[in-house]
């Protein structure tokens, strides 16, 4: 029996190690990055908000343009009959669309491309260490990029447009700082590698409404806020307010809440893990358990 414990990919119908997936070197997906993904969690045996995060998947393909030839119900499917392979009970899934290989030689229009689907899962993944995590992170604020326009590149289509994110870790990683943060061209926090921002003023929550991916785990930190009683806000946040707040922490697929404790040099919560934040990521791992979010992982759809 083949080991896919490290990770499978779902290609053409075939399930194999995810060692061994590739695509070809000539698809647009790699020569231009034209991919639509999303990456949805799986946690002791149970997708979390699957439908959720497949509907967005959908809305993205819409978006760009892309037929891959399968509807929810099929994407499903596949991450389902895929996960059960892998043998994995938290993991990291991701479905990916492709504008594939161009038939037609030397063509610059994308009408001409064969789309493809392909999906892969790896253990779960933290994007922040859980031990990092728990003592609050440590995030830098990018200054020699700023977050690509939404006119330019919506960022509510999950993409692989990763070069302001990329130049900002740069940034950050060579001063010492976990990850980063970026502003958009007015001054406001838009968002991060792979997360959503926070900051906490008294019983207030803000995030902001734009340059940013609408998260699936930004809307369950929303609703469990709502549940909590505490106000919440989507709306432009200020670079000169967001020093004011009284914590900050992020929220991403890959680790849930993560506190954090200093942005540049500007520590929250006297450099620790804010109460609330600390709060929200405990309530966060009770929610991914909660019934009414959970579907089971089975290979029989």
């Amino acid at each position: 029996m083949t080991d896919l414990s490290n990770g499978a990919a779902w290609i053409g119908g075939h399930i194999i190690p995810i060692a061994d997936a590739a695509i070809p070197v000539t698809d647009w997906g790699v020569t231009h990055s034209d991919i639509a993904y999303d990456v949805v969690p799986v946690w002791q045996g149970a997708f979390f908000r699957l439908d959720d995060y497949v509907a967005r998947f959908m809305a993205s393909l819409t978006a760009l343009r892309f037929d891959i030839g399968m509807d929810a119900d099929a994407v499903c499917a596949a991450l389902h009959r895929m996960v059960a392979a892998s043998g994995l009970t938290d993991a990291y899934v991701a479905m990916v669309a492709a504008r594939g290989r161009n038939p037609v030689p030397g063509s610059r229009d994308p009408r001409d491309c064969d789309n493809h689907f392909f999906a892969w899962c790896v253990p779960y993944v933290h994007i922040v260490k859980p031990d990092v995590a728990a003592k609050g992170t440590t995030v830098w604020i990018a200054k020699s990029v700023r977050r690509i326009p939404q006119d330019s590149v919506d960022p509510t289509v999950k993409n692989y447009h990763w070069g302001d994110f990329t130049s900002g870790l740069f940034e950050a990683k060579d001063r010492g700082y976990e990850t980063t943060v970026l502003l958009d061209h007015a001054g406001h926090v838009t968002e991060g590698p792979g997360f959503n921002v926070f900051a906490l003023f008294g019983d207030r929550v803000v995030t902001s409404d734009h340059g940013v991916l609408h998260g699936i785990t930004r809307r369950t930190v929303l609703e469990m806020c709502g549940e909590a009683g505490r106000q919440t806000d989507v709306r432009p946040l200020p670079l000169d307010e967001f020093w004011q707040a009284d914590e900050v922490f992020l929220s991403s697929s890959g680790g849930g809440v993560i506190p954090v404790a200093q942005v540049d040099d500007r520590h929250f919560s006297n450099g620790a893990a804010g109460p609330v934040a600390t709060a929200l990521r405990q309530r966060y791992f009770d929610w991914i358990m909660r019934p009414e979010h959970r579907t089971r992982v089975s290979g029989q759809l």
